[in-house]
């Protein structure tokens, strides 16, 4: 097959509707970039051998994610880049090791196709990166003006190793919490993007696969109690996650949590709390106390943890809540967000 061999310069409705236009765009644009065995054939579905997966574990772990971040395209990375890397996180807080991704596109009529090339190569690169590949996917365009660009789900299959059962019901008192760097960092990013703000600071996404740091970690302790990607909501979500699901009380040392000054100078303009907002390659983890030190060692030795730190621990407390020890030595309690602080961040 020749490299590119679509002539079309913009997306038309033509690309969506099941003919020769469409199967243009697909064996140009995806199965040209993707590339692999499993997506080459273009049946219906991908087919694996099961006993291969086994091998490997006996739980699978399966998650879906879709993608409507706006800008597209921004410092560090792409909403390809996030779609991969979103979903590879997803199956990554299990303990499992992905291994397989389906990508569906939403297309909007008059879409760039160079633009379309750079974010599907983006995602291959990603997918690449972390050792997955994207095995199926689908196509379908909507009018000019009935979309934005793009919009991206994929959904993702990961092998879950024997012996390994994190869960957020599971973190117990004496548990300490760890992140493995500074928080905020993709929340600040697309908001300097859009432009609203016209800041003069150098602000990228932290979008990275975090599947190897678990294993890292699960190297050193086997029994990490629980693990979540502080994403949408940030890391003050997932703490009261934790909390909720475990009926525990989680507190949490304000002055501990890495934040980027430049994060936290958008966030003080703005009147913004930077635990709320999105990260796309952080992680938070509740360790039981007696392997935290060790389980901290590995995550600064990995390039995705070098900036580790302990913020809190699970203590005695009422259950099902999140009490912030702030700079001012008081204490404050850590709600769920309600509403949307930044829409469309992911």
């Amino acid at each position: 097959m020749s490299k590119h061999t679509l002539k079309a310069a913009t997306i038309t409705m033509a690309h969506g509707a099941g003919g020769k236009a469409m199967r243009d765009l697909i064996d140009d644009v995806f199965v040209g970039t993707f590339d692999n065995e499993h997506l080459n054939g273009l049946e219906d579905q991908a087919r694996f051998d099961l006993a291969a997966l086994q091998q490997q574990g006996t739980k699978l772990a399966f998650t879906t994610d879709s993608y409507v971040v706006d800008p597209i395209e921004f410092p560090g990375g792409n909403i390809g880049t996030l779609a991969v890397n979103g979903t590879v996180n997803d199956l990554a807080v299990s303990g499992a090791m992905p291994k397989y991704l389906s990508c569906g596109m939403i297309l909007e009529e008059g879409m760039p196709v160079e633009q379309l090339r750079r974010i599907v190569t983006s995602m291959k690169q990603a997918a690449d990166e972390a050792g997955v590949m994207i095995v199926t996917g689908d196509t379908k365009v909507v009018p000019k003006g009935k979309g934005d660009k793009c919009f991206i789900n994929t959904t993702g299959i990961g092998v879950i190793p024997d012996g390994v059962n994190i869960s957020a019901k599971r973190c117990q008192t004496g548990d300490k919490i760890i992140v493995n760097g500074f928080i905020g960092d993709h929340g600040a990013a697309i908001l300097n993007a859009r432009g609203d703000l016209a800041l003069d600071v150098e602000l990228k996404t932290d979008c990275q696969p975090l599947h190897g740091l678990v294993q890292a970690m699960l190297a050193v302790c086997p029994d990490i109690h629980a693990v979540r990607d502080a994403s949408r909501g940030g890391v003050a979500t997932v703490l009261c996650e934790f909390a909720e699901s475990s009926q525990v009380s989680i507190r949490l040392d304000d002055e501990a949590v890495p934040i980027r000054e430049e994060v936290r100078g958008v966030c003080e303009i703005l009147g913004l709390e930077a635990l709320y907002f999105a990260n796309e390659g952080k992680l938070v983890a509740a360790v039981p106390a007696e392997s935290a030190d060790s389980v901290l060692s590995a995550m600064r030795a990995h390039p995705a943890g070098k900036d580790a730190a302990i913020i809190g621990e699970v203590a005695e407390g009422k259950a099902g809540r999140v009490v912030v020890k702030t700079f001012f030595g008081g204490e404050r309690i850590m709600d769920m967000l309600v509403g949307e602080q930044l829409p469309r961040i992911c």
